[in-house]
């Protein structure tokens, strides 16, 4: 996390309002995605930004409610069947909010609930939403290693351009760090954008060098870890899409984020030495 002192960034009239859900948390929340929650909260309070975040689970609505960020974490297949019956009860709101702007990110579980479906690997076939033009095939290949992907090239000027702390550290990449534990085989519509292209590890399915998958502004891809902790990059570029749905283009203050970018560059050399099993 960016240090403390960047408590003394925070503005005494706080301006912006973030509006955050967090979906399925009690059934959708493994290899430490909480962490993703929690990061978004915290680089938004050290710039004085307010944050909500409402849980919604099975049977609750969101209807009434008008979210910049929607947060759709991993779970076990048994979590996912149960999911994948209640999910369609507020597609339509989740589409909705998706066509005017709101930001989504979705890992592993969550990202293959938004797909057009998930066959597990013994057969049973969970629709999904069709948020992105993909699908997962269930396999007994279990993919569980240290993840490291370059962002697509349309992105990345983007989140540079987002990223206001660049210019205070050296030799920055574009790339993203994590940990995939699945062995759901995902496979991208012919114009389906991936977040991003494997440098080492498997990524959607370990066969074709793609991970992810991008749709407006949703993000669906594999990497735990939790992912954000380690990408402060990322992690602006999406609190500055939120926002903007709401404000316009937002400017935001740069953090101290030697700690973030010293783990992030740990993960690398990592991962380059040895592909280890064990988490990032």
């Amino acid at each position: 996390m960016a240090q403390e002192l960047n408590q003394k960034s925070k503005i005494k009239n706080q301006k912006y309002i973030l509006n955050i859900c967090h979906l399925y948390p009690d059934l959708m929340d493994t290899y430490g995605d909480m962490g993703n929650i929690i990061t978004i909260r915290k680089r938004c309070e050290w710039r004085g930004i307010k944050t909500t975040i409402t849980s919604v689970s099975v049977n609750e609505s969101l209807n009434t409610h008008d979210f910049d960020f929607y947060f759709f974490g991993g779970g076990q297949d048994k979590a996912q069947e149960i999911v994948a019956k209640d999910l369609h009860n507020i597609a339509q709101h989740l589409r909705k909010s998706i066509d005017k702007g709101a930001v989504l990110l979705s890992i592993c579980g969550g990202y293959q609930l938004l797909q057009n479906y998930f066959k597990t690997k013994d057969g049973k076939k969970l629709e999904g939403l069709g948020i992105f033009d993909a699908h997962t095939v269930g396999s007994h290949d279990r993919m569980i290693q240290n993840l490291l992907i370059k962002i697509n090239s349309d992105l990345q000027s983007e989140i540079k351009s987002n990223y206001s702390a660049i210019k205070q550290f050296n030799n920055l990449t574009m790339n993203l760090v994590g940990f995939e534990n699945h062995s759901g085989k995902t496979y991208l519509g012919k114009n389906t954008k991936p977040l991003g292209t494997v440098i080492k590890g498997a990524g959607n399915n370990g066969e074709d060098k793609t991970e992810g998958a991008i749709f407006k502004n949703a993000f669906g891809c594999y990497l735990h870890g939790s992912l954000l902790p380690k990408n402060p990059h990322f992690a602006d570029f999406l609190i500055s899409k939120a926002l903007e749905r709401r404000y316009g283009i937002v400017k935001l203050k740069p953090l101290d984020d030697t700690i973030e970018w010293q783990a992030h560059k740990q993960a690398i050399l990592r991962i380059k030495d040895k592909n280890s099993p064990n988490p990032t």
